[in-house]
């Protein structure tokens, strides 16, 4: 079920979301010049962290290859951040939708976020 288009259409979205959403709550974090910095700087080092630590045999190379349930906690704690961003900018039901929209996603991807905890190549399951 992981590679449904729709599932990977729903992890996109949920993705840039996440960028969006932490964007936001860094320009609401500050005022003045800072806010600029803040806005800018914490959907990158999110992103540089998504793109950076990977899993062995992720669709593109790792550069630098971290266990599994590593990954899988790296991605809960960047969308949680953002889901908990939202609901500190006052979005309650935003925040709400976005929590059940990623549970939804990750009891689809069951077999992806099975192989994480497993630590194996998603495409070793499924054979």
């Amino acid at each position: 079920m992981n590679n449904n288009p729709i599932n990977l259409i729903l992890r996109f979205v949920l993705e840039i979301a996440m960028l969006i959403a932490l964007s936001f709550w860094g320009w609401h974090l500050t005022g003045g010049w800072i806010r600029y910095i803040t806005a800018l700087g914490l959907p990158l080092i999110a992103s540089v962290i998504w793109s950076v630590f990977r899993i062995q045999n992720d669709p593109k190379p790792a550069p630098v290859q971290t266990p599994g349930m590593v990954r899988l906690l790296i991605e809960w704690l960047l969308f949680s951040l953002a889901v908990w961003s939202i609901y500190h900018m006052g979005y309650v039901w935003l925040s709400i939708a976005m929590g059940i929209l990623l549970k939804v996603h990750y009891a689809v991807s069951y077999d992806r976020t099975l192989a994480m905890i497993k630590n194996k190549p998603y495409k070793e399951l499924s054979r």
